[in-house]
């Protein structure tokens, strides 16, 4: 059974920066693609970052030159830099992971940014 943990979110101030990370386990293969997305209340999940097959990134608009998604496939982990964190930013942060036939998520980590 796939599980994915993500860890790292917190109460921060606008300006300062947090690094999440999230750990797959139950899977011997690499995924084709892993990513972010994040949720804030009374709004839709939206996607945040992706790092795809080849190396292929995606960031959303809102996130350009402030996040960094990074990848270790070998041990199917996936991170998100988060710097100069705004109080927009704030929403729970899910990480997906996708293979060729199934897609899956993590539990989600809150992350708060105080103006």
């Amino acid at each position: 059974q796939v599980q994915l943990v993500e860890s790292g979110g917190g109460l921060v101030q606008a300006g300062e920066s947090l690094r999440l990370s999230c750990a797959a386990s139950g899977i011997i293969f690499s995924f084709n693609a892993m990513g972010w997305y994040r949720q804030a209340p009374g709004k839709q999940r939206e996607l945040v970052a992706r790092n795809g097959s080849g190396g292929t990134v995606y960031y959303a608009d809102s996130v350009k030159g402030r996040f960094t998604i990074s990848r270790r496939n070998a041990r199917n982990t996936v991170y998100l830099q988060m710097n100069s964190l705004k109080p927009e930013d704030t929403a729970v942060y899910y990480c997906q992971a996708v293979t060729y036939s199934s897609d899956y998520w993590g539990q989600g980590t809150q992350v708060t940014v105080s103006s």
